[in-house]
């Protein structure tokens, strides 16, 4: 069963907003470091805002492939083609994290990097509105 916050579109949404936001602001940190040429300290930024990454908003997309979607799949079975989508973008933000993991443990910090970082938010912001339009609305 899912939490009562992951039902609940507005207090999802929220949890949404907040994880995007802290995301935003630690990449926008990591460029700005990165174009001050403090490649150490970038370095290490990276990390955090992978930790970010897994620690919140993946941990929520497992959380919400083991509950929720299971429950709209069942409830709504309608809507499994949007939960295959929705599963498909959780797959695609792991697969980018595990790219930059791989790409900092090679010891760089570049452009690249960055592009990804981007890459998550954006996909991150088109799976949330993707998905708040489909949760129930009570």
């Amino acid at each position: 069963m899912s939490g009562p916050a992951l039902k609940h579109v507005d207090s999802h949404a929220a949890i949404h907003e907040a994880a995007y936001i802290e995301a935003k602001e630690l990449t926008d940190l990591l460029e700005k470091v990165m174009k001050d040429g403090k490649m150490d300290k970038a370095h290490e930024l990276a990390y955090v805002v992978i930790e970010h990454w897994e620690t919140r908003t993946l941990r929520h997309a497992d959380s919400e492939e083991e509950g929720l979607y299971k429950e709209i799949k069942k409830e709504q079975p309608e809507k499994s083609d949007d939960i295959v989508a929705l599963t498909r973008d959780h797959d695609i933000l792991r697969l980018l994290v595990k790219e930059i993991k791989a790409i900092l443990a090679d010891g760089a910090v570049n452009d690249a990097v960055l592009e990804k970082f981007h890459a998550l938010l954006h996909v991150n912001l088109l799976h949330n509105q993707k998905e708040e339009e489909i949760l129930p609305h009570h």
